[in-house]
């Protein structure tokens, strides 16, 4: 059976939410994301586009293309709840949706065609819908593969459709640079250019054992998806097998104080979602980002990671931050920080977890009915209403478009 894969992106997402319910920004240059030096776009209206403003450069370099936008923070819970609703719309078309980020996702159409009608026809009622009941735009591409149904939606943009029918592949992808393929980024692109391969068809015309001999076995992977052969399912919500939070500072950050503060929100923001989800934690992993740059591009920066076991599972944020900090202290930092992230693998059911490590049942029982206690005002009032301690963090430098599991609207 010809598989049928369609590839949702919604439009401008977090701008396109703030044009809509703030009439008087609609037609005007909209960026969000941080405002800050180190500010970063996470989503330009498409006015904003026209003058070169893109999603994840800095906020200063959107400034100096248009200085005449609106540039504004942006907030989260409006945008996850936004998300939820539109999650819930794909639903209704199949139950194999996979989600990669708070705006876009895939859905597996095959052997819906005779229930649902041509995928085209689908496409369209998928996109009515969302119109209709959000009041914001989706672009669609549908075609046999995941590869040619992404890039297609990014053709379709802003506001579009497009189909790839499966006998019009190879060509559809022929003309393409090979930028265009997954993992291919500046750097890999600049090896096959010196290799003489610039389009996807000349990467699908290549002999690919010459191709591997070349490039290894990258080389051969390139050449099956250069000739659309992409046998990657879509794959609905599984488990998770993590769950992390993360800050990229507004400013490099040095003092201990600053980064402890952030491993207890951040561990009190994952425990939070570790609850919602009836599950609990084996391992913490603290992610530190430095601030000196060692090369080039989005990872010039070195990265340290450290880990350890416990000796309970857990879904307690004090505990966790406790981890997380003895594993800050163990990493001898003696730079400044440009990122800090807590997270936590090895999941398990909640029934497994105790509340907190090593205390005397009491204890668990008094730290269990001050976390559920949170957990409802937050869940009632907000994340941020409450906090453990004088934990206020320093501010991030931007916006993140990350599905998280276990987080409330």
């Amino acid at each position: 059976m010809q598989r049928v894969i369609l590839h949702a992106d919604m439009d401008a997402f977090y701008a396109s939410v703030e044009q809509r319910d703030r009439p008087e920004l609609r037609g005007r240059p909209v960026v969000v994301g941080g405002t800050g030096d180190r500010g970063v776009v996470s989503a330009a209206s498409y006015e904003a586009r026209a003058f070169g403003v893109r999603s994840a450069i800095p906020t200063a370099e959107a400034r100096r293309l248009c200085p005449q936008a609106v540039f504004l923070p942006g907030e989260m819970r409006r945008y996850v709840a936004e998300s939820r609703r539109i999650f819930a719309i794909f639903d209704r078309f199949t139950p194999r949706v996979q989600g990669l980020s708070l705006d876009e996702a895939f859905l597996d159409l095959t052997g819906g065609e005779r229930l649902q009608g041509a995928p085209e026809a689908v496409g369209a009622r998928l996109r009515r819908a969302v119109r209709d009941e959000t009041g914001l735009a989706v672009s669609v591409g549908i075609a046999p593969v995941k590869l040619a149904a992404k890039i297609a939606s990014d053709l379709a943009k802003p506001d579009g459709l497009l189909v790839v029918p499966p006998a019009e592949l190879e060509a559809f992808l022929a003309p393409l640079p090979v930028s265009r393929l997954p993992g291919v980024g500046p750097v890999a692109a600049a090896r096959l250019a010196a290799a003489g391969f610039h389009r996807v068809g000349e990467l699908a015309a290549a002999e690919p054992a010459a191709l591997e001999r070349r490039f290894g076995a990258s080389g051969l992977a390139l050449s099956r998806l250069a000739r659309g052969e992409d046998r990657s399912p879509v794959l609905p919500d599984r488990e998770a097998v993590s769950y992390s939070e993360e800050n990229t500072f507004a400013r490099d950050v040095g003092d201990f104080e600053t980064l402890e503060r952030a491993i207890r929100a951040h561990a009190e923001a994952v425990a939070r979602r570790l609850r919602r989800d009836s599950r609990a934690a084996r391992c913490v992993v603290l992610k530190l980002k430095l601030a000196r740059r060692v090369a080039a591009g989005p990872r010039g920066h070195p990265l340290r990671t450290r880990r350890c076991t416990l000796a309970q599972p857990c879904d307690d944020g004090p505990a966790i931050a406790a981890a997380a900090r003895a594993l800050l202290r163990r990493a001898g930092l003696d730079e400044p920080v440009r990122l800090l992230g807590v997270g936590v693998t090895q999941i398990v059911a909640a029934e497994d977890a105790q509340l907190p490590l090593f205390a005397p049942p009491a204890e668990r029982s008094r730290s269990r009915a001050i976390n559920r206690a949170l957990d409802e005002i937050r869940e009632r009032f907000g994340p941020d209403v409450l906090v453990r301690g004088p934990d206020a963090v320093a501010p991030r430098a931007g916006l993140s478009l990350q599905r998280k599991r276990g987080e409330s609207d």
